[in-house]
């Protein structure tokens, strides 16, 4: 299906079973998705359409990769063949960069970019160190939409107190705006600069989005708000209440498509739970959710395990109070120690005279 379930609805169908090897290894180096992506909530007549579409074309198996939405997708076109009597099964894989899906360790994705955020974090900082006479105050906007596990990763490369990030904000332990002001303002008088990390809806102590005060831009057909861009509105607040200048660097669409910066344990992990998909498909199980579960850390092991996928629709798996550090300033010690296995090699350090 060319762009998820829309393809299927408009009969916009790829034949992939003549692709070469050749072809194959070209698409392990592809980034992003090389069939495209939606997002759309099926209403009564999709289904309709849906069921009539796996009829014709006589499918086996639908396979559908993403996160709790793309979950909830599976599971209802699964009930809803059930009761028409048909044959195909439905499968759910995960795939996520937020990492919010419950009933399993980690997500496909979200190992890669947390190593791409960790590493840019690392690369700002030393840029902001440099710059801080005339550009202080850095703010990094990353993905995550209700969870911090992305925000989060920002830390890994962070060594010292010198070091960025200097504060991150987690929409699982919000602080105040004012408490936020103070503690960039207390950076910048300690070091000479800071670097926020946050997410892309962070919230402050009240539950709101920093900067909704005119409501959502967008709303999407799962009833997800998105609004204009919570650092900005922190970066106008440190310039006018703080008088320091305040930029803002959105990692925005990179941070889930740099292939540069691909942790080659995520890609062995989402090529194995692909594998495993189509076995478990050709052996007729369905209304599954694929999982990946830790196994050991030391040395790092995981295996694939499969959950009802109802547990994972539209369900979320926020940061646990272990993962934050006890001022609820960023990840705690106990959260790294869990991401380090999932981003391969060790963040690069880089060597500073200031």
């Amino acid at each position: 299906m060319r762009h998820g379930i829309e393809g299927l609805l408009a009969r916009d169908l790829v034949d992939l079973s003549h692709e070469t090897p050749a072809q194959l290894n070209q698409l392990r180096r592809t980034p992003s998705a090389a069939l495209g992506s939606c997002r759309h909530k099926l209403n009564e007549q999709d289904v309709e359409v849906v069921l009539e579409c796996l009829r014709e074309l006589e499918v086996d198996a639908f396979l559908y990769a993403g996160g709790n939405d793309s979950a909830d997708t599976t599971h209802r076109l699964g009930r809803a063949a059930h009761e028409a009597g048909l044959k195909t099964r439905f499968l759910g894989l995960p795939k996520t960069i937020d990492n919010d899906l419950p009933e399993m360790d980690h997500c496909p994705g979200f190992g890669s970019a947390a190593r791409f955020v960790a590493v840019a974090t690392q690369e700002i900082g030393t840029d902001t160190a440099a710059m801080r006479r005339t550009d202080p105050i850095r703010l990094i906007e990353v993905m995550g939409r209700d969870a911090g596990w992305l925000a989060a990763s920002s830390a890994l490369g962070r060594r010292s107190p010198e070091d960025a990030p200097h504060l991150v904000l987690l929409p699982e332990a919000p602080l105040s705006t004012e408490e936020t002001m103070r503690r960039i303002q207390d950076v910048h008088s300690s070091i000479g600069y800071a670097v926020i990390v946050l997410c892309e809806n962070q919230t402050a102590a009240d539950g709101a989005v920093l900067g909704s005060e005119a409501g959502p831009e967008f709303v999407d057909s799962f009833g997800h708000p998105y609004f204009a861009s919570p650092a900005m509105y922190l970066a106008r607040r440190i310039r006018g209440e703080l008088g320091l200048r305040a930029r803002v660097d959105p990692l925005s669409r990179l941070q889930r498509s740099s292939i540069a910066l691909r942790s080659p344990v995520d890609a062995k992990e989402a090529e194995a739970l692909g594998r495993a998909a189509v076995k478990m498909a050709l052996d007729g199980e369905t209304d599954q959710m694929l999982t990946l579960q830790r196994v050991s850390d030391n040395p790092y092991r995981s295996e694939i395990g499969r959950t009802a996928i109802e547990l994972i629709a539209n369900r979320q798996k926020l940061l646990p109070a272990e993962f934050i550090s006890s001022d609820g300033s960023g990840p705690s010690e106990a959260y790294l120690q869990w991401l380090r296995p999932l981003v391969g090699a060790r963040i690069p350090r880089h060597r500073r005279y200031i």
